[in-house]
């Protein structure tokens, strides 16, 4: 098999190493995905971890929201049209790709 690309990384006195943003591009991974080394006859690879699992914090933040939205209709309200307006002017001249790779890192 040709190779398409090869990336170096360095191993620190803990074992731990940086995974090449190149590679983890053709992984389909960033921030918090989960990679898997796999040793077999042919060598070392790796692989993303394929996971349904969906995360339980946010799974148990999204039932405490939806439970107090049943016990309290009354502070559920539309956004308010005014504020929808002014957050639009702000926001009309601002370039958004959402296919766009994003550089560097990111805080969610």
């Amino acid at each position: 098999m040709a190779t398409i690309v090869q990336e170096r990384s360095r191993i620190t006195a803990k074992g731990q190493t940086t995974v090449p943003k190149v590679v983890r591009q053709a992984l389909g991974v960033s921030y918090g995905g989960e990679i898997a080394f796999v040793v077999d006859e042919q060598g070392v690879s790796v692989r993303r971890v394929e996971t349904d699992e969906a995360d339980p914090v946010i799974g148990a933040f999204l039932g405490f929201l939806e439970q107090d939205m049943l016990r309290h209709p009354e502070n559920v309200a539309a956004f308010p049209a005014g504020l929808a307006k002014r957050m639009a002017t702000l926001a009309e001249h601002i370039a958004v790709n959402p296919d766009e790779e994003i550089d560097g890192s990111v805080a969610l």
